[in-house]
This record gives C-alpha cells, sequence and structure tokens, in this order.
C-alpha cells in the first residue's frame, strides 16, 4: 500500500525565526493516530532565519540524522564537537545516555534549510556519538545514494537500527527502481520536484508516501526532482 501524505497536511508552525512543518506529533503538534511510522518517530522539515537557531536542548535514547538541503547549519554539543553541516553533507548523533546540543544558522545573510529526522533505537541507554559526513547525492544523479545504515551498507554513516537512508536526484523523464524487503516499511520524502510512484501515486514538492506491504517501488521523474528514502524493518 502507498499511502501519499501531502504538504497541506502536515502540521505547519511558525515562529518567525523559524518555519516548521511536522509530519509526526512533535511540540505543539499532539494527533495520537499520527505519533510515528516504523522506527520512524520524527520527521521536521525546518527553514531557520539568518542568525536564528535552536538554542542547548537536551536529548537522549534516540538517534538524530540531519540533511541540510540549503544553506548551512551550525551545530555543538556536550560531547566537545562543533561543525558546520552544509548543503551536500549529513549527520547522524546517538544520543544515548544523554547529550546536550545546539543548531543555529551558520548565515546572518541566508535562511538555512534542512530535515531533522528521529529514529528510535534498538536499545536504550547506549553510549553518546557524533559524525558528520559529505555525500555525493548532488552529483550522482539517476541512483540510490547510501547515507546512513544500521552498519550493512559500507560508506555509510551508522546508526543503532535496522534502518536506510538513501537520496536521489531524478533528471527529466528518467526512472528509478527500488526493491524492498518483505515485511519492511519505507518513507520516501520528495524534497523538490513532481515524480510518479508506481505509475498511479503523484508525489510533488514537500509530499511523502507511507509505503507497506509492497516489494518493488517504481519512482518516475516528471521534472528534476530530489528525494530521501527510509527504508525500514518492520517495528
Amino acid at each position: 500500500m502507498i499511502r501519499i501524505i501531502p504538504s497541506s497536511d502536515r502540521f505547519t508552525a511558525d515562529h518567525g525565526w523559524l518555519r516548521s512543518r511536522f509530519s509526526f506529533s512533535f511540540a505543539e503538534y499532539r494527533d495520537p493516530a499520527n505519533m510515528s511510522f516504523g522506527h520512524l518517530r520524527v520527521f521536521n522539515d525546518d527553514i531557520v532565519q539568518p542568525a536564528g537557531g535552536f538554542g542547548t536542548h537536551p536529548h537522549r535514547d534516540m538517534e538524530i540524522v540531519t540533511y541540510v538541503i540549503e544553506g548551512a547549519l551550525e551545530h555543538q554539543d556536550s560531547m566537545g564537537n562543533k561543525g558546520i553541516i552544509r548543503k551536500g553533507e549529513i549527520q547522524r548523533m546517538t544520543a544515548g545516555t544523554g547529550i546536550l546540543h545546539s543548531e543555529y544558522n551558520a548565515s546572518d545573510k541566508e535562511p538555512v534549510h534542512f530535515l531533522q529526522i528521529w529514529i528510535m533505537p534498538r536499545a536504550r541507554n547506549l553510549t553518546p556519538s557524533w559524525e558528520q559526513k559529505p555525500v555525493e547525492v548532488l552529483n550522482r544523479p539517476n541512483q540510490w545514494t547510501p547515507l546512513i545504515s544500521g552498519g550493512d551498507l559500507p560508506d555509510t554513516l551508522e546508526i543503532h537500527q535496522d534502518a536506510r537512508f538513501l537520496a536521489t536526484v531524478l533528471e527529466p523523464g528518467h526512472v528509478l527502481d527500488y526493491g524492498i524487503a518483505a515485511g519492511n516499511k519505507v518513507h520516501l520524502f520528495l524534497i523538490d520536484g513532481t515524480v510518479k510512484l508506481n505509475g498511479e501515486h503523484t508525489l510533488k514538492a514537500g509530499d511523502a508516501a507511507r509505503i507497506t506491504d509492497i516489494t518493488q517501488l517504481q519512482v518516475a521523474a516528471s521534472e528534476h526532482a530530489h528525494l530521501l528514502l527510509i527504508d525500514m524493518t518492520d517495528a
């Protein structure tokens, strides 16, 4: 089954310096029927204005992934890590027993647009850790580029869960297939463009698809498209 979640159905929070769209219950948005999808607990689409950001705040027992779409995001945490995540880079953090961190727009002129994604780990009280790396998605069109895995894919950042993050940029008219293991769940988010799934479901920028009980997915781009796919074993 492919269930389309239109961008207009996501909860929008606008605080001036921050505009967020929540795919699942988060902060002031609460819907008991929309708490998670498989291991995926949070999928926030954030735009932070110049010089704005999230002050130091705590996390624990969560795998946190940040994917920058435009601009640059400055990260600092209680483990002593500090860096800037730019377009074309990805970061993952194991909150485990507890960490403090902050995130700020690294520019005083341009907004930063990023996805922040929380995956529920397979175990609690893990040792906190952090990694960041550039990815080749934008330079490798028309193919899936693995970004994150549970340790089963080479050249990926590792999280403590049976989940894979892959991304692609599709050129107009290109068709890309993806095989799904029996029983797995897939969350597909369209960052930009327009695509059709399995010849019948249309996704536009900001839309998502929650996919269950199918083993083959075909993505056809009618215009330039940028997608992020999360493939998870069933929770």
